[in-house]
């Protein structure tokens, strides 16, 4: 799993937010959620990132560290 994958799925969790619910909160789909986090899609477009950043209240970069 890549570390973006892995940042997601534990930023989320730790929020409590299910796949379905951050793919609503962030405006994008929720197999777009579920690729990013099997590292199925490893390379998220940064506006992809910054919607995800934006609904789990958190910067960018805690996303990609």
């Amino acid at each position: 799993m890549s570390t973006i994958g892995k940042n997601i799925k534990k930023l989320r969790e730790q929020k409590g937010i299910s796949q379905d619910r951050l793919s609503k909160l962030a405006d994008i789909s929720s197999n777009t959620i579920a690729k990013l986090e099997l590292d199925d899609s490893p390379n998220p477009t940064i506006d992809t990132l910054k919607k995800i950043a934006d609904a789990l209240n958190v910067k960018i970069e805690q996303l990609i560290q």
